[in-house]
């Protein structure tokens, strides 16, 4: 984030120009997790207790001779969302049809994909809590009935119709699961949080895309990208192509240690993860108010980012890790973050316990 010179009551690291961390996804994203998207179980890195429930229920739905039944994963972006939705399409047999919500507007929009549906053909709606009230209640009887009440006619030559659809599994992906209505969320068979990585698991990840983009890395160049990587998967992804354009660089091509070390520094990232974003917004919180408790939407304003990225894009991590609290009355660094960041805690005292 950059900010003016002019406003010198705000932190220097807020004003500087600095790499953003950011698990959201972007077209460049998109194009480059397709080159090196797993397509089996197998190759799919991570999520293993889901993964193995996961084998059972289409093993099962396959002897059954019927739709797995429907999925909800839930989440910080980032975490292989989409991607699984691909393999358990994969590992089905079937076809997948992805959309997202804010594509699905208008009746005739969830209605027409509903109705090109093959059977045992996979929907895939990714962030499905910003479905409206019309196009979740067209899916109710799709989902549970395979069904369309489709209504003809006005006044009293109103009827409804019901129109059959295939047979078909919806998979739903959001970052918002509270967000999501009751109805809706009770129409899935399967619901399943996604967890941030471990450091083993994301190591592995970095390890298999070098190894996809023919990048020469060492473990311990991909144990370094995968300690600053947030537990997530896509931003070790972006990470591996970053260290190896430096790489080439500025060295003979190889990413070791050092190598990785010095890219990573170079993009402003911690070993801890955190990026100019992150470190602003706790430094905001301990030097302008004492360590918090303060607001989402006076640190929103403050930082001049809106508010849903930061409780919906940082803040899963910082939460995560221990850096920052929430309480009834807004946010709160701790004192594991102070510690990070070689803050003073004598001024934080009160606030921190």
């Amino acid at each position: 984030m950059i900010f003016s010179d002019d406003n010198d009551d705000k932190p220097k690291e807020i004003r500087q120009k600095k790499e953003k961390l950011s698990p959201s996804i972007t077209e460049y994203d998109m194009s480059f997790e397709n080159n090196i998207r797993p397509k089996t179980f197998d190759s799919y890195i991570g999520q293993s207790n889901l993964k193995s429930m996961l084998k059972i229920s289409i093993e099962a739905a396959k002897k059954r001779e019927v739709p797995l039944d429907h999925l909800l994963f839930y989440g910080p972006p980032g975490l292989g969302k989409t991607t699984l939705a691909c393999v358990i399409a994969n590992e089905t047999g079937a076809d997948i049809k992805i959309t997202s919500a804010p594509a699905l507007e208008r009746p005739r929009d969830i209605i027409g994909i509903l109705m090109s549906l093959k059977a045992g053909e996979v929907l895939f709606i990714d962030e499905i809590h910003r479905l409206n009230k019309v196009a979740e209640e067209i899916l109710y009887p799709a989902m549970e009935d395979f069904y369309l009440d489709m209504n003809t006619g006005k006044g009293q030559s109103l009827k409804t119709l019901r129109v059959p659809v295939p047979k078909f599994t919806l998979i739903g992906a959001t970052t918002k699961a509270g967000a999501l209505s009751g109805p809706l969320r009770d129409r899935f068979g399967i619901v399943h949080r996604l967890e941030f990585y471990s450091f083993a698991e994301l190591k592995e990840v970095v390890k298999r895309t070098a190894k996809i983009l023919d990048i020469k890395i060492t473990e311990e160049g991909a144990g370094a990208v995968a300690m600053r990587s947030r537990g997530t998967p896509r931003i070790a992804n972006r990470l591996v192509k970053r260290v190896s354009d430096y790489a080439i660089v500025k060295s003979d091509g190889v990413v070791d240690e050092k190598i990785a070390n010095q890219a990573l520094d170079n993009l402003n990232i911690d070993k801890s993860g955190l990026d100019a974003t992150d470190r602003a917004l706790l430094t905001l919180i301990a030097d302008k108010y004492q360590g918090g408790p303060v607001g989402l939407e006076t640190l929103a304003a403050a930082l001049g980012e809106d508010s849903k990225t930061i409780e919906e894009v940082y803040e899963p991590f910082l939460l995560q890790e221990g850096f920052i609290q929430r309480t009834p009355r807004g946010r709160k660094i701790t004192p594991f973050a102070a510690k990070v960041l070689g803050l003073k805690l004598d001024s934080m005292q009160q606030s921190l316990f």
